[in-house]
């Protein structure tokens, strides 16, 4: 292994870790939306169309070769944009309205299992005691951090189905995307088209006047939404997919499993939100579930 390859490899990990610190931050600028009066899918609107938009010109104008694509890939591209983005986000609000914020999150992150199950068929990953033991961990930890435990249930079949689908869509981005670069793409050509079809498919699903209104307010609010498109989308997007390259699906999604970690520290440092011992514990296996993938990785 040459030398840049294996800095690479080593990388990898912290890249994939700050992609979920990144996802995690994404609270902050969802909760400035709520307050100007937006909903969850005119948000994931924002974030699609404004990525693709940054993403496509960028490439248009500096990397331009990175925008070819061959037409008998294009279901890489369906595949991450409308199956995964789209649906998962569909789905994860659908669930929230059937169940409850806390339900519809731990549903969520039953990805990192579905990922693990659907990489060893497709790509051959293997299953061991430390994958399994820190897929354990992570699960149970983003259970107490997301709030379950000592909360009411509010279940339904339908509730639970569309939970499943948001975790099944969550999971599909890490297969289609490492699908699309075993046939040789780009990161960022990936989230490109990515982002586009996500885009293309949620525009007619959201009322668009109120969207255009928030987000062409002042300069201000112009400057808040391109901000949140990067920090929240094009960086983490960025490092996650090129993680993918260097460290197997199913570790990546247990490492990115720091997401709602870093969203409750965030409620607790930016917003005094108040933690409970149970979350305190979850934040901590979660933790030692990164730092199980991240010793795998780079032995």
């Amino acid at each position: 292994m040459n030398t840049k390859k294996k800095k690479s490899r080593t990388l990898a990990p912290a890249a994939v870790l700050l992609a979920g610190i990144l996802w995690g931050s994404m609270g902050i600028f969802v909760r400035k939306y709520n307050e100007w009066g937006l909903e969850s899918l005119q948000i994931v609107a924002i974030r699609a169309c404004v990525t693709a938009v940054l993403l496509l010109l960028g490439l248009l104008l500096f990397r331009r070769e990175l925008l070819k694509i061959r037409w008998k890939d294009l279901w890489c591209f369906l595949g991450t944009g409308l199956c995964s983005i789209l649906f998962f986000n569909y789905c994860y609000f659908k669930t929230i309205t059937l169940t409850s914020l806390s339900v519809a999150a731990v549903l969520l992150y039953t990805a990192p299992a579905m990922v693990m199950v659907m990489s060893a068929f497709l790509f051959g990953e293997k299953f061991n005691s430390r994958k399994c033991f820190a897929l354990f961990l992570a699960f149970g930890g983003c259970v107490l951090v997301t709030g379950l435990v000592g909360s009411e249930l509010r279940l339904t079949a339908a509730g639970i189905l569309t939970g499943l689908g948001a975790g099944f869509g969550y999971a599909l981005y890490s297969i289609f995307s490492r699908f699309a670069l075993q046939k040789g793409y780009h990161s960022l050509t990936i989230m490109a088209y990515t982002f586009l079809f996500a885009a293309l498919g949620v525009i007619p699903m959201v009322e668009k006047g109120s969207i255009l209104r928030v987000v062409s307010k002042s300069p201000e609010t112009i400057l808040f939404t391109l901000v949140f498109a990067i920090v929240s989308t094009v960086l983490p997007y960025f490092v996650y997919t090129w993680g993918l390259q260097y460290v197997e699906n199913g570790a990546a999604s247990i490492l990115a499993s720091v997401e709602p970690v870093m969203a409750s520290l965030i409620g607790v440092f930016l917003f005094r939100e108040k933690i409970s011992l149970p979350e305190l514990c979850g934040i901590i296996m979660v933790l030692v579930s990164v730092v199980i993938c991240s010793r795998q990785e780079g032995d």
